[in-house]
């Protein structure tokens, strides 16, 4: 991965799920340029991984915090991934 280049996976917890939080994240990172997936997780988390431009990466783990109307967002937890292909999915 070039070093301007960050991939993470994220988890997002609190009331995120039923509240569009998926096609928020897939909208907003297709907006930043960014690769990777998001997805629902049985617990009612949110799992995402992003990949691309730090710049981006950075702005879009910010936007996390505040998700879409309706969402409260209590942690977002990044940690280091490998690079995503490209594009952005919503994967479950």
């Amino acid at each position: 991965m070039p070093d301007d280049q960050k991939a993470v996976l994220v988890r997002i917890s609190g009331h995120v799920q039923g509240v569009s939080f998926r096609v928020w994240t897939q909208r907003e990172a297709r907006r930043l340029g960014l690769n990777g997936w998001v997805r629902n997780e049985r617990d009612g988390s949110v799992n995402a991984l992003i990949s691309g431009p730090e710049e981006a990466v950075a702005l879009m783990l910010e936007a996390f915090w505040k998700g879409p109307p309706g969402a409260d967002v209590r942690s977002v937890v990044p940690e280091p991934a490998d690079s995503a292909a490209a594009g952005f999915n919503i994967t479950g």
